[in-house]
């Protein structure tokens, strides 16, 4: 079975610098530390606010990283001249709301498509590798197919909030989105408040090719360090696909 990939998505460490104002803690340098134990890849979300992610940091991340740089983005003209500046090596295009904590929900790539289309062409042809945060749904699998995005990123806050029989019914509807949009011809990765209890079941699932994972790995990172609460993550994953 292929391995599966590990994203760290280092927002919240740039969530903590904000809070004073300051140069610290460093994204750059807990982006470094996450590719040494064990990372496949750097995920940062730049919103439009600018609220912890800053465009200082994607351009350090573009020039100094030596694995892949995931650049979380709403579809906004905006954001996609920022990513076709900078070239990483992938785009994940989520939805964003002012007003929101975190990203809420899945782009509904079904109802947008039109408004899509011209960002994820522009991102594909600059060789940028295109993924839509969609909700687990048919409807949203078919319609990134359409957009031409070779990958889809299933949103799993819905599964990771709920508890007993409505947890494993949602966790369900993710096995069958995951085999769905692999047997289409996308690319499964997944991500969304996953912790080291239940992101094992959804790294079992073998369609999914890739995790990304943000917020728990930095809060574990308080009490064990952020090296240890990434080997931690990437021995689940790995015994899942055992």
């Amino acid at each position: 079975m292929n391995k599966l990939r590990l994203g760290v998505n280092i927002d919240h460490v740039a969530t903590i610098r904000n809070a004073r104002g300051g140069a610290f803690p460093d994204p750059g340098r807990a982006a470094m530390l996450a590719a040494d134990a064990g990372a496949d890849g750097i995920t940062a979300h730049l919103r439009e606010d600018r609220r912890h992610i800053s465009d200082r940091d994607i351009e350090r991340l573009r020039l100094e990283l030596y694995i892949p740089l995931n650049l979380e983005m709403a579809a906004t003209e905006e954001m996609a001249a920022i990513a076709l500046k900078h070239i990483p090596h992938a785009c994940c295009i989520v939805t964003e709301k002012r007003e929101e904590r975190t990203t809420e929900g899945g782009i509904d790539a079904a109802g947008q498509h039109n408004r899509l289309a011209p960002i994820v062409r522009a991102l594909v042809d600059a060789g940028i590798r295109v993924s839509m945060f969609i909700e687990p749904d048919k409807r949203h699998l078919d319609a990134s197919k359409s957009l031409g995005a070779p990958v889809v990123e299933l949103h799993t806050g819905a599964y990771s909030e709920a508890r007993g029989a409505e947890q494993e019914r949602l966790l369900e509807k993710i096995r069958e989105a995951a085999a769905y949009g692999a047997a289409v011809g996308l690319e499964i990765h997944a991500g969304h408040g996953l912790t080291y209890e239940n992101g094992k079941p959804i790294a079992a699932i073998p369609e999914i090719r890739e995790l990304n994972i943000g917020h728990y790995l930095i809060g574990e990172a308080i009490f064990v360090g952020l090296e240890a609460s990434i080997r931690r993550m990437r021995v689940l994953m790995d015994e899942a696909r055992i």
